[in-house]
């Protein structure tokens, strides 16, 4: 009893001194905007985790969120250290903390980025002024690619969706905004390429019975931010870490093709600009 009581206060004191000096590392906290089913997004980022434990050499962890807001707040209010943003998530969260989010990098697509708009084929809608007196479904209220862009675009041509659509719905995630045609709960909706493309190459949607009928033109999206208080050595380690992410080696290769890139670039705050414009223009961002 008296070898287990000292046992036990050394393992106290040894408790104590390692906090103390702090030698216990904290997690890092990485999260994503919810563009697909949670499922999904868990199976996308998992070996992204694994490859910054590996590289940052502390516990990451992949902290799924309900909603686009809610991954705004949680870089906001620095619940979490990395968050894969749509640009317009991005924008969000900037204006929303006084202009202290940091994008470190995108993939080398989301420098020429593009939304499609997709209907039945037998509906008769071969392009945007067909989607007048119609019922169009966008994915969530925050996203860049199904949402502000398209809107944009819409409005670039005289087409004003809250006063010529019979209907606006929103999905929530582009994977259920392609269900929403297939099921026909809307004739039309828009949403981003690469899902779409991904839903074809994986024959999870027939185009002989659903199909593109409009693609944008390109704009910036996606990438990974930081907040700005992250200490600026630690916020080199992890823009590091995500650039040399290379298809040459199996870990990388898996991330790559995971998140539908060929590779991940610098990108810096001016690249969203414009969609901050475009989403102040089209009263999306006060």
């Amino acid at each position: 009893m008296k070898n287990l009581s000292v046992r036990a206060l050394l393992v106290a004191l040894s408790t104590t001194a390692v906090l103390a000096t702090g030698a216990v590392a904290q997690t890092f906290k990485v999260t994503t905007i919810p563009e697909e089913a949670a499922t999904e997004q868990v199976r996308k980022f998992g070996p992204i985790v694994k490859y910054l434990e590996s590289k940052l050499g502390t516990k990451v962890e992949f902290i799924p969120v309900t909603d686009y807001p809610a991954a705004v707040e949680a870089l906001v209010n620095k619940q979490v250290d990395l968050v894969w943003f749509g640009g317009f998530t991005h924008v969000q969260a900037n204006v929303r903390s006084g202009g202290k989010i940091i994008p470190i990098a995108q993939r080398e697509e989301d420098t020429k980025f593009q939304s499609v708009f997709i209907a039945k084929t037998n509906s008769g809608i071969k392009s945007l002024n067909d989607l007048k007196g119609k019922q169009v479904s966008f994915g969530s209220a925050s996203s860049t690619s199904g949402h502000l862009m398209p809107r944009s675009f819409l409005l670039a041509a005289n087409i004003d969706p809250d006063k010529d659509f019979k209907r606006v719905a929103y999905s929530g995630a582009h994977d259920a905004t392609i269900a929403s045609v297939v099921s026909g709960k809307v004739d039309a909706a828009a949403l981003d390429i690469t899902v779409w493309n991904k839903f074809v190459s994986e024959k999870k949607v027939d185009t002989t019975d659903v199909n593109v009928f409009h693609t944008t033109p390109g704009y910036f999206n996606y990438n990974w931010s930081v907040h700005a208080d992250m200490p600026a050595a630690m916020r080199e380690r992890v823009t590091k870490a995500i650039l040399d992410i290379s298809p040459n080696d199996p870990a990388g290769k898996e991330i790559l093709t995971l998140n539908r890139a060929t590779k991940y670039v610098p990108t810096k705050a001016e690249n969203y600009k414009g969609l901050e414009t475009a989403a102040r223009s089209a009263g999306l961002l006060k």
